[in-house]
């Protein structure tokens, strides 16, 4: 096994370009440039080749070749099916039936149409993703327009009575569309057995370039454009043809007709071999999809009771997919295996494997290894002579989490409910309770003294297992600074999977913890250790303050600016780390912004008359500040351009890096938010991401906001900055700017 290059399980997700595709397409690159809309000779040239790869598509399909119109992909090419039909037969009828399992790029179109005042009827299939020819038949009206059917699924496998559907449909006089991105070049795809009217092709699935696509139109069949321009694609799809993925496709194409038999064959091996290999070793899994009527290629496993993300993460020599994503408050499970209705404990353990035309045999048995071993790790009370713990080579401990730090943090909407419910406490002594969105509890011992406590746990934002320990130990302090208390000891607590990794992990979370906890003055008195299916960290802290000086963050004062003293970005640069998309630089940025503890900026607060303080954690910059705002019932403003940003973080955010718990806190926050008309989603999240140690949020009155500054002593690359201004009393609103 290859940790850099892992055996690739995923070619229902995409394939490889095949050797003789990219030959095809060298000439392309390096010699033959013209327009294929020009009429001199090196326009000629890629004209030609252009109609050559349309030959080829339609050889495959078994169709004209004017019936072939290139597309970008199979999203347009489904969008342009469906729309185009819709549009085009609108007067004729509103209805359209789909069913429940099928692609995005499909179901989106579909729901796009229904706010065009389209009608939608989505078709249920069985517990094996099959749908019932009947059913559909007993779906359609007088106003249906269109049917449209995925050839095979591609979560599952599962083939579709293409034939049967398509025979109702030229009875009834409707039209046919096929979604067959995953099944062209793996089963037979022919036209006129298959009696569809219009069929999508996706290149990346057939071993072609991503960016390439095609649709089939039968002849006779009029679409509304979704492309306008020029006359390109004999006036059906405007853009100047892209002739080096076309040809690209028509070889592709050409080879997927040679050898669909040979492949089809080497795929289906593939797939078995595996799946007798999981079922012999671990008989509990449960096989999603049709056992006979299924993609070659094509193996969708529920593991019960398993978290499919952790699992995947735990498969460090193997690609695939997972069928569920695992969250604190919810598990989403797939729309298809919803659809299928697969039990929840299988669902949630749902991993897609998918072989290709080059799987072997000998990939297969190592993949099988790997997998077994994966399980049985993270089976509660697996013995440990059972399974092999990783022992040698660096441990990535987000690579065994599907948290990250405080970004999984249960959703603040669904928090708030819960707090509602819980008793009023009417003890005097109690500082700060419940009544308050503060992360720490402050109960009164004497006129002089009143105890700060708090807890932080949560699972690894890096890799490293002592800077784990120690941003987790410096999270947890903020909370004490950030009341203006100072801390007095700690206890750690500890969630381990002593079966999936070794002892030697721990000890260095740990250690990372105690000298972060001496670097804070205070030692680490004890603590609790359970066995956990993912790692897991965290500590109580108990701190003290003078009754008189608690701070919270509900005393915000209109007048009152706002100083931010860390920058932001660690929720976005840690899921960019976990998919291994942040630059090292960044990565180490990222550390000691989280590990650095807000002791400077705590002490230099007990000079000033601070009205409101919050540190910057979980819910976000905004998520926090909304706290801060609806408790000392003010409203405020934010300048976006003056909120520091860990270096990485714009970058990453427009990318993608982001993680689930940032987009709550946009949607928990986004009904008391001002946000700029032109500013994009991208820095909208930044504004909201969920933040692990973040830096401490301090709302006092502007006069002493540069003196304040002016204390800032800290040896990090980043200062204090005033990002906001309290205005007027309010209900809690926030205006960005």
């Amino acid at each position: 096994m290859n940790k850099d290059k892992p055996i690739y399980l995923d070619h229902n997700a995409t394939t490889p370009i095949d050797p003789e595709v990219a030959r095809a397409m060298q000439p392309f690159l390096e010699q033959y440039f013209g327009n294929p809309s020009s009429v001199h000779l090196y326009g000629i040239q890629t004209k030609k080749a252009v109609e050559e790869a349309r030959r080829q598509m339609a050889a495959l399909l078994n169709c004209n070749p004017d019936e072939v119109v290139f597309t970008s992909g199979g999203t347009e090419a489904n969008n342009y099916a469906i729309k185009g039909a819709a549009f085009q037969l609108r007067d004729r009828g509103n209805h359209i039936i789909t069913t429940t399992i099928e692609h995005p790029a499909v179901t989106e179109v579909c729901q796009f149409l229904e706010s065009q005042g389209f009608r939608i009827t989505y078709v249920a299939v069985d517990e094996t993703g099959l749908v019932n020819p009947a059913d559909i038949e007993k779906a359609i009206t007088p106003g249906t327009i269109l049917i449209s059917v995925m050839h095979a699924n591609n979560e599952v496998g599962t083939i579709q009575p293409i034939k049967a559907i398509g025979q109702i449909t030229r009875r009834r006089g409707i039209l046919f569309h096929c979604d067959a991105a995953q099944s062209v070049g793996k089963i037979d795809t022919d036209i006129k057995k298959m009696g569809v009217d219009l069929l999508s092709v996706a290149g990346h699935k057939l071993y072609a370039p991503k960016g390439i696509g095609a649709l089939y139109i039968k002849r006779g069949v009029q679409l509304q454009k979704l492309m306008h321009g020029a006359n390109h694609e004999q006036n059906l799809r405007a853009g100047t043809e892209n002739v080096l993925e076309i040809v690209g496709l028509g070889k592709a194409a050409e080879i997927a007709k040679r050898d669909i038999e040979a492949n089809a064959r080497q795929m289906r091996l593939s797939r078995d071999l595996l799946y007798d290999r999981l079922k012999e070793a671990l008989p509990g899994i449960r096989l999603n999809g049709h056992p006979t009527q299924r993609l070659p290629n094509t193996l969708s496993i529920g593991f019960p009771n398993t978290e499919a993300n952790t699992l995947l993460d735990e498969l460090q020599g193997i690609a695939a997919s997972a069928g569920a994503a695992c969250h604190a408050d919810q598990v989403d499970v797939s729309t298809v295996l919803t659809a299928m209705k697969v039990p929840l404990p299988f669902a949630m353990g749902t991993i897609r494997f998918s072989t290709g035309k080059h799987s072997s045999p000998e990939e297969m048995e190592q993949a099988a290894a790997i997998i077994i071993e994966a399980v049985k790790r993270m089976r509660p009370g697996e013995s440990l002579e059972e399974v092999q713990i990783l022992e040698t080579g660096p441990i990535h401990l987000t690579h065994f989490t599907h948290g990250l730090g405080c970004a999984c943090k249960i959703r603040p909407q669904y928090l708030e409910k819960v707090l509602q419910d819980m008793p009023k406490v009417m003890d005097p002594k109690v500082l700060v309770g419940t009544n308050t969105s503060d992360d720490a509890a402050v109960y009164k011992i004497s006129e002089e003294t009143a105890i700060v406590q708090t807890v932080d746990f949560f699972t690894p934002i890096v890799d490293d297992p002592y800077a784990f320990g120690a941003i987790a130990a410096a999270n947890a302090l903020s909370d004490i600074y950030a009341m203006g208390a100072r801390p007095l000891f700690a206890l750690n607590i500890v969630g381990f999977p002593s079966n999936r990794l070794p002892i030697q992990v721990l000890k260095d979370i740990l250690k990372g913890a105690s000298d972060k906890a001496t670097e804070a003055g205070i030692p680490i008195l004890g603590g609790h250790t359970v066995e956990d299916n993912e790692p897991k960290f965290g500590m109580v802290v108990t701190g003290d303050v003078h009754p008189a000086k608690v701070l919270t963050n509900a005393g915000a004062k209109p007048g009152d600016v706002l100083i931010l003293t860390k920058p932001i970005g660690t929720g976005i640069i840690a899921t960019a780390v976990k998919r291994g998309l942040a630059e090292d630089a960044v990565a180490h940025d990222a550390r000691e912004v989280m590990a650095a503890l807000n002791a400077d900026a705590a002490g230099v607060m007990e000079a000033f008359p601070v009205n409101a303080c919050t540190d910057i954690t979980g819910f976000g910059l905004l998520g926090h500040l909304k706290e801060m705002v609806q408790g000392s019932r003010v409203n405020a403003f934010v300048y976006a351009d003056k909120v520091p940003l860990i270096k990485g973080t714009h970058e990453l955010a427009m990318a993608g890096a982001i993680p689930g718990g940032t987009r709550n806190n946009l949607e928990f926050t986004r009904p008391m938010v001002d946000w700029p008309d032109e500013m994009p989603e991208f820095l909208k999240l930044i504004l909201c991401d969920a933040q692990t140690s973040g830096g401490l949020l301090v709302a006092l009155p502007e006069i002493h906001a540069q003196a304040f500054i002016n204390q800032f002593k800290s040896e990090h690359p980043y200062r204090w900055v005033i990002i906001g201004k309290i205005m007027e009393n309010g209900e809690g609103r926030i205006k960005v700017i």
